[in-house]
């Protein structure tokens, strides 16, 4: 593993015998999808966080876009997009299965996770753009979303989208959940009302607790702070292990 992010200039870690390689970086969301996934299947594997402001050489030729995620697998090959790596790990480790078994159920579950790309596209523009001229409308999508999540979670049969654990589709909108008071920055019309939400807000506050959940999970205040850096222009992709 790279506790730092790696960047232009550095070299490319040695491969880990015997574990799949992930690489990162601790603030994608995207990213986190991957990580959760593997932590709750219980896979082992390597991680090398990348620097997305300054990006490794090396790394275009793992991932063409220089995008995170990207797996690569003991074969050499690499695979990236988070919902196609999520997939790919479901169909190789068939342990701890995280699609229900029913098929219609799996593609209900998917449109969900679809229809979430909504709230996510919104959180990012809002979040990461200084430009204030659609922000209603920024908010409008967001707050229609997660009613629509909200709903949903009430026709379950557990607290969690999968029942009384958590499954695929809990794991694919969690990073954007974990991210919420994110959008405190904006406002206080901006906040998460829990009575609007209260299926949800209990929702993740028991996502929280989940061991898989716990092993990528960065607080509030963190990501607040990597945010302000950002939009100042220098990303602090390290604060983490630098506090």
């Amino acid at each position: 593993m790279s506790p730092k992010h790696l960047s232009k200039g550095s070299k490319l870690p040695p491969p880990v015998r015997g574990k799949i390689r992930l690489y990162s970086n601790r603030f994608c969301a995207y990213a986190q999808r991957v990580h959760l996934v593997l932590d709750a299947k219980k896979i082992p594997y390597d991680v090398v966080y990348i620097n997305l402001s300054s990006i490794p050489d090396w790394f275009y030729e793992k991932s063409p876009l220089g995008k995170v995620p990207a797996l690569e697998v003991e074969s050499g090959d690499v695979i990236y997009e988070s919902l196609i790596i999520a997939d790919y790990l479901e169909d190789i480790w068939t342990t701890h299965p995280l699609y229900p078994r029913d098929p219609l159920q799996k593609a209900k579950d998917r449109i969900l996770v679809d229809q979430f790309n909504k709230v996510i596209n919104a959180m990012f523009k809002l979040i990461l753009n200084t430009n204030r001229s659609y922000i209603e409308d920024y908010r409008s999508i967001i707050v229609e979303g997660l009613a629509s999540f909200e709903n949903e979670l009430k026709r379950r049969e557990g607290p969690f989208f999968s029942g009384h654990k958590p499954g695929m589709l809990d794991y694919m909108i969690w990073p954007w959940c974990e991210r919420a008071d994110l959008l405190k920055l904006f406002g206080s019309h901006f906040t998460i009302k829990p009575d609007y939400y209260k299926k949800l807000m209990e929702w993740r506050t028991l996502m929280r607790d989940d061991p898989a959940v716990k092993k990528s999970y960065i607080d509030s205040a963190t990501h607040i702070r990597y945010v302000q850096s950002y939009r100042a222009g220098v990303p602090d992709y390290d604060m983490v292990i630098s506090v």
